[in-house]
Formats: structure tokens, C-alpha cells, sequence
């Protein structure tokens, strides 16, 4: 008799749908891309296409050290590798990049970039300039679970989960954008990730977790996992993993400090609510006052937004010992939209009392609003619609959720 295999995740509700895994489409002239591939992976590939298995552990060294170090897309400039080998290479193997379908730039620096795969599907990257750091927001999926009423990426049917060299991609395209390779720990326009785009990571764990493992080891892309930030809304058997396997930072869309204000703005808050969340947050491996827990909370007129509601944050924050910021986000509207943003005198009022109970509260700076680039805008231009269209599909998803 056979044992029941665990999940890797939990049997999803109708709150929140989670894609069958399936396996990538295959190129159509048959290569295979090594980018996402580990370097057992790489190994693994070069073997199955019938090289010799030490000949394969070292070439899969030089491959890993020219693709994820040095940003190379051809094997011909890999100079340690015997010329006689390159052509055996390029007609097996590529080293590919997302397409670019549309690459658009804001008035504030605020970069933003249309991807398609192989096999048609659209998703979307940022990259956010500062004066000291430089941000790459990453998508996870194309389209999105989650169906938060705030967020026009919530408006998007889900696709499919992006692979974990379709996440890597984002990054190293970033690099090759910016010029910069090979891999370096200092003076580098991009310092920071974020999985904080299209779609909820931990619904796409394993691929997240071996793009990150990519991105933060020191022989290869060599970004520290302290500046990483993973952002959920609240799977919370996901949590204990993420930290324990990934270890990077991690980000909570709260968004509200009732359940039934997040119940409607956050649908998932019905499946793994509040309380059980904040327990999550208290439980997260690694998290010190150092590392703290962000809890990102959109601001929406007369919604969740009083007085009332900052001091209710400070209470659960305190109430669960939580060492925690948090991030303000003034609304950044979009057509369709069925809130209006808060006033930047109650924005500063509620930011004001959580200061004042000594939790750090900035009030985040709208980036690249003109391009439909900020927190919360993210949709491909495939996928814009009319008003009525919106409002449609808006309708039809609250009366599906209840």
C-alpha cells in the first residue's frame, strides 16, 4: 500500500484558485534554455544530451560561472570553453532572455518592461531608480489569484505560473539593461529585489524559491538575501517555508485590521484571516527587530483609513510582539477602480499615530503613476479593457466570491 505524499501546497478554495502545475511549452526549434537551471541542473541537461558525465560536471561549472556571473547569451564568448564545442552547444542549448514586447520609462526614472514567453504569455517587470538603491519589482505569475479588490492585477484572469528561469530572466535582463555584468557586490544601480509584481509567490513556491537561490548565490548573480523582499497577502502555510528555505525578507499585503473590511478588499483574509496571519508574522523564521516584517497597507478613502484604524494596527502589532514596520501606500487609482485614495492630511494623521507608538511608518512615494507602473497598476497591455468591460468582470468575481 502506498503512502500518501504530502502537498506542497494546501487544496486551494474558491477564494483562491491556484494553477495545475504543467510542464513549460518546449521551443520550437527544440533547443533546451539553461537559464533557470542550478548547476546540477546544468549538469543534468548536458548529460542527457549525450556528453560525458566528467566532461558534463565541468563544463556545467564554466556555464553556470559565464551565464549567471558574467551575463553571457552566446556560447561563443565563453573563451574557456574549446571552440570546436560551441557549435555542439548552440545547436542543443540556448541562453535565453524574456522578449521585450514594450519597454516605457517615467517622467521620475521609473523603468517598466512588457515580457512575453515562448509560448505567448505576457507579464510585466520594474525597476525603480533611487538615489541610493535601485529596485526591481518581479512577477511571479501571468495575471493573479487573488482577486484584491484595490489592485488592477487583481482584474487579470490567471495563466499559468512563470517558470524559475522566466523569474531569473527578469532580473538578468535588468542587468544586461543596466550594463551590469560581470556580477559585482558594490556600485550597482540594482541593489534590491522585490516579488512584489504580478501574482502571489508563495502560490508559485518552488519556482520562487529556486530563481532566489539563483539570484543569491555568491558565485552567480550575488544579491543578499537581506535585500530581497518577498511580499504575500497572507498564505499562511506557505510562511514557515518561505522563511525556512528561502530566508529572505518578508512583506504582509495587510491592507486592514478588521475582518470585515479585508474580507472585501483582500478575499483570501475569508480562507487564512487576521489573526492567523499575525501568528504566521510572529512565527517567521529569521524576523528581528534588524529583519523586520513590512506589512504594506494601501491607503483607500473612508475605508481603512480613520484615526481608529491606525491605533487598531498599533494594538495587533503590539499584541503579537511583531518587530515591524509599516509601509503606507497612497491608492494609485486606475479606470474601473471602486475606491477613491485618501487625503494626504489623513494619510499623515494615520501615519502620525503609528509613529507615535514607536512603529515606523513612512509614507510610500507613488513611482511611475504615468506609465501605469505603481504598486498595484501592474496589467499587461494585452489585457486592458473598457470600463464596462472592468466593471463587468468586477461584478462577476463578487458574485463568485459570495
Amino acid at each position: 500500500m502506498q503512502t500518501a505524499q504530502p502537498l506542497s501546497i494546501p487544496i486551494p478554495g474558491h477564494i483562491d484558485p491556484v494553477p495545475v502545475p504543467r510542464a513549460p511549452a518546449a521551443r520550437a526549434d527544440g533547443r533546451v534554455d539553461l537559464i533557470g537551471l542550478s548547476k546540477d541542473g546544468l549538469r543534468e541537461a548536458l548529460s542527457a544530451a549525450g556528453m560525458e558525465p566528467k566532461q558534463a560536471k565541468l563544463r556545467a561549472k564554466q556555464l553556470w560561472h559565464w551565464i549567471y556571473n558574467r551575463g553571457a547569451t552566446e556560447f561563443a564568448a565563453m573563451t574557456d570553453i574549446a571552440k570546436a564545442q560551441h557549435p555542439w552547444l548552440a545547436e542543443r542549448f540556448v541562453i535565453g532572455r524574456p522578449e521585450v514586447i514594450e519597454a516605457q520609462v517615467s517622467t521620475d526614472g521609473t523603468r517598466k518592461w512588457l515580457l512575453r514567453s515562448p509560448d505567448g504569455q505576457d507579464y510585466e517587470m520594474v525597476f525603480i531608480p533611487d538615489a541610493d538603491r535601485g529596485t526591481l519589482c518581479v512577477s511571479s505569475q501571468v495575471g493573479c489569484t487573488l482577486n484584491c479588490r484595490f489592485c488592477h492585477t487583481g482584474t487579470m484572469r490567471l495563466v499559468r505560473n512563470l517558470t524559475a528561469g522566466e523569474i531569473v530572466g527578469q532580473v538578468m535582463l535588468a542587468r544586461d539593461s543596466l550594463g551590469e555584468w560581470p556580477s559585482q557586490p558594490e556600485g550597482r544601480m540594482l541593489t534590491n529585489i522585490v516579488m512584489m509584481g504580478m501574482g502571489e509567490p508563495l502560490y508559485n513556491f518552488d519556482n520562487v524559491r529556486d530563481a532566489l537561490k539563483l539570484v543569491m548565490d555568491g558565485d552567480g548573480l550575488a544579491l543578499s538575501k537581506r535585500r530581497i523582499t518577498l511580499s504575500t497577502s497572507g498564505v499562511v502555510p506557505m510562511m514557515a517555508r518561505c522563511g525556512e528555505e528561502i530566508g529572505v525578507n518578508l512583506a504582509v499585503s495587510l491592507h486592514a485590521v478588521t475582518k470585515e473590511v479585508r474580507d472585501e478588499i483582500v478575499p483570501l483574509n475569508r480562507k487564512y484571516g487576521i489573526e492567523e496571519l499575525l501568528q504566521a508574522c510572529a512565527d517567521y523564521p529569521g524576523a528581528n527587530n534588524a529583519r523586520r516584517i513590512t506589512f504594506e497597507y494601501v491607503m483607500l478613502k473612508d475605508k481603512n483609513d480613520s484615526d481608529a484604524d491606525a491605533r487598531e494596527l498599533v494594538r495587533l502589532i503590539r499584541k503579537y510582539k511583531l518587530p515591524a514596520k509599516v509601509n503606507l501606500i497612497p491608492f494609485n487609482p486606475w479606470p474601473g477602480a471602486p475606491y477613491d485614495t485618501s487625503t494626504p492630511e489623513r494619510i499623515r494623521s494615520f501615519s502620525n499615530i503609528v509613529f507615535e507608538a514607536g512603529i515606523s511608518a513612512p509614507v510610500r512615494t507613488p513611482r511611475g503613476r504615468d506609465i501605469d507602473a505603481a504598486c498595484g497598476q501592474l496589467k499587461t497591455a494585452a489585457e486592458k479593457k473598457s470600463r464596462a468591460e472592468l466593471d463587468r468582470l468586477a461584478e462577476e468575481k463578487q458574485v463568485a466570491l459570495g
